[in-house]
């Protein structure tokens, strides 16, 4: 095999090892105390990955193999001076060695200051170089740290879900990663208290520190003399709390390492820190295989993502125009690139991220007839065309859409049966051409609502561009829209809400 064909090889497998990975949502709608913010997640890949202008924080799983799996979670958080998360040294690299190990890995993107270049990481360089700098991420922490807590506080309620045992779920994290994890050790609940905590190199202050607890979570600590940023103290800080106050603790300080060496390969003693940490974890017996239970069945529709919100969601006042999205990704993301939508118009959203029509019309009941609406909105169908669940005819999508319309309808709610957006590309299955079955399932969809006076939501004609895909301004990548897409959608959705209430 030459050189090029490797290449292109490995190239494609990173990508289908990349599309596999579940991205969850951290928050239903924009996450609290920062809804102003209106800056967009971005990525550069080269000298290395690197995320920035993260508003919206996410958890992305990395699972064992279930014949290793130990049923101890991780919660992975990059570092990056609040403004960037280094995702290779720091992120995936770390989730695939707690994978090896039978730990499942879920890499937190946290919020993050908003960066003002293309050049994220030059951009951070010279921003650190500045006397204020410390001043500027002081407002931004506090929100790193509840979406560590938050995180926390998912991975424990979705526990079964994932195979997880409730008492064996810990956080590691680096630099500012490293203050998120430490920080979750501190004025903790029972639902995000961490059961045990891995700061390495962490920024972590007395003035981010609280009262250590009696139920305090062991901690592994590491850290290099030569930090660059003088955190080495930090980490002896807090070694030294714990020890007093009488909790488990483990602390490595290396002559040399410099800060940021992560899973670096240096040829210096820091090179396995990892290898200690995974000494500590078996020590405290995080190791060991899981006890196996009675598998419970998969939730293959997620009936249960909406179950807690769905059971405290009243019904209908008088006189209450209740309308609710359902739908995939391009519906579950809406909301968070623009809750006001939602919240403003009392829509109710549940959209869920990678769905089939399949899926969808299983959870129907449980996700709008229970709700009583006036109206749904149904927009659904491309994962479909993308073989989410495998190979699908076009006509098992149209007749999975047209039975949530029919039961829809025999209960009394108006239906809006929204036409599929534009896409000529998947990013996740590139093999896929869906131009012409996105035409075809359209063209189906809407003589079906005009035969039976239901209204057709048009997006495709609006948003068309003329290789019949989605442009770049709407969707970067294709398929989802950006906040200017979602804006253009907005007044044809309540147009045609406007006239299903009509009928």
């Amino acid at each position: 095999m030459n050189k090029l064909l490797l290449s292109v090889f490995v190239m494609l497998f990173a990508i289908g090892v990349k599309a596999q990975q579940k991205v969850i949502q951290l928050y239903n709608g924009a996450a609290p105390g920062s809804e102003s913010w209106t800056y967009s997640e971005k990525e550069v890949t080269t000298p290395y990955p690197i995320v920035y202008n993260v508003s919206h924080p996410t958890l992305t799983a990395y699972l064992p193999d279930p014949a290793t799996a130990t049923g101890t979670a991780v919660i992975v958080c990059p570092g990056g001076g609040f403004y960037i998360l280094g995702m290779k040294d720091e992120g995936i690299e770390v989730a695939h060695w707690l994978n090896k190990k039978g730990i499942a890995a879920f890499i937190l993107k946290y919020r993050l200051g908003q960066s003002l270049t293309d050049n994220p990481g030059q951009e951070l360089g010279d921003n650190m170089r500045k006397s204020d700098f410390v001043d500027k991420i002081k407002p931004i922490i506090p929100f790193s740290i509840a979406d560590g807590k938050e995180a926390i506080k998912y991975v424990r309620a979705h526990a079964a879900e994932y195979g997880i045992s409730t008492s064996k779920i810990g956080i590691i994290g680096f630099s500012a990663g490293g203050t998120v994890a430490a920080s979750s050790a501190f004025n903790y609940t029972a639902d995000n208290r961490p059961d045990f905590v891995a700061p390495i190199y962490a920024y972590m202050p007395p003035s981010l520190q609280g009262a250590i607890a009696d139920d305090a979570p062991p901690m592994f600590i590491c850290a290099a003399t030569n930090d660059e940023l003088s955190l080495a103290s930090h980490s002896v800080d807090l070694y030294s709390k714990w020890l007093a106050s009488k909790h488990v603790a483990e602390l490595h300080i290396y002559e040399k390492g410099g800060h940021g060496f992560g899973l670096r390969k240096q040829n210096i003693p820091t090179d396995t820190w990892i290898d200690r940490f995974g000494d500590w974890l078996d020590l405290q017996g995080l190791l060991k295989p899981k006890v196996v239970t009675k598998p419970q069945p998969p939730d293959w529709p997620n009936i249960g993502r909406f179950a807690d919100q769905n059971s405290k969601t009243p019904p209908p006042a008088n006189g209450e125009n209740r309308v609710v999205y359902m739908g995939d990704s391009i519906t579950d993301f809406w909301i968070n690139n623009d809750s006001t939508f939602f919240k403003s118009n009392s829509y109710i959203n549940r959209g869920i991220s990678g769905q089939t029509t399949g899926q969808m019309l299983v959870r129907f009941r449980e996700d709008v007839i229970n709700l009583k609406p006036k109206v749904v909105v149904i927009l659904a169908g491309i994962n479909d065309i993308a073989q989410n669940n495998g190979p699908s005819k076009p006509e098992d999508t149209f007749g999975n859409i047209i039975s949530m319309a029919e039961l829809a309808k025999v209960n009394h709610i108006k239906v809006v049966i929204s036409s599929i957006l534009p896409a000529n590309k998947f990013p996740w299955r590139p093999s896929i051409i869906p131009t012409e079955k996105v035409i075809s399932l359209n063209q189906m969809l809407k003589a079906y609502a005009v035969k039976n006076n239901m209204v057709y939501l048009d997006y495709y004609s609006a948003m068309v561009d003329n290789e019949k895909g989605l442009p770049a301004n709407l969707a970067k990548d294709g398929v989802h829209p950006t906040l200017e897409g979602y804006k253009m959608m907005e007044p044809l959705a309540k147009k045609a809400i406007a006239e299903a209430m009509g009928k």
